[in-house]
């Protein structure tokens, strides 16, 4: 058996260090502003297919103990820790979900890393934004569950973000599924996730 390499970064051919078949893992990347529900549908995705979960504050979270939080060195050690996850996630064959809150145009060029980390590894990506009225996330913002994970809780952001950067539109040039899931629980979500993109449960 050959050898796996240590790392692999995105933009190097996975081909050229494993034999593997094609049908390798599949990473859902569910995109969206705060509190529209990304990680209570990634989880309940997640219970119906075993995917595994892998939202943005994971890294936020350990970064944040050495960086400040938005410099230019946090956003950077940031970016690379998801890339590196995703890639080995690849190659290991484990199906993951990822989460995060895009900026069209800021966040281009790192959205589309991201996917090569997959995708370079011989993995198929798939992109959901979630959409849902100013009203509904503004009761979303609020919840005890995102408190607990030291999320944005700001209920006035919701008005506000808009003005700062374009939250709710998709990645140019790849196809997404867009979801409004205002009236739609997370199971629901979900399974229109699990049909658009034929995963089994």
């Amino acid at each position: 058996m050959k050898p796996r390499p240590l790392f692999l970064w995105p933009g190097i051919s996975r081909s050229r260090f494993s034999d593997r078949g094609s049908g390798g893992m599949k990473l859902i990347v569910i995109y969206g502003p705060p509190g529209v529900g990304k990680l209570t549908v990634a989880n309940a995705l997640s219970l119906h297919t075993y995917f595994k979960v892998f939202h943005n504050h994971l890294t936020i979270d350990c970064t944040e103990r050495v960086f400040e939080f938005g410099t230019e060195g946090f956003w950077r050690i940031n970016g690379k820790l998801r890339c590196e996850v995703i890639a080995e996630a690849a190659r290991e064959d484990i199906d993951v979900i990822h989460t995060f809150v895009y900026a069209k145009g800021q966040d281009d060029d790192y959205f589309r890393e991201l996917i090569a980390a997959a995708e370079d590894n011989g993995g198929e990506t798939h992109l959901v934004m979630l959409r849902c009225s100013n009203d509904e996330r503004k009761t979303r913002i609020v919840s005890e569950s995102r408190r607990q994970l030291r999320k944005l809780t700001d209920a006035n952001s919701v008005d506000t973000s808009q003005q700062r950067a374009d939250l709710l539109s998709p990645l140019p040039g790849r196809e997404t599924l867009t979801i409004d899931n205002t009236d739609l629980t997370a199971d629901q979500a979900a399974q229109r996730i699990i049909e658009e993109f034929c995963l089994k449960e």
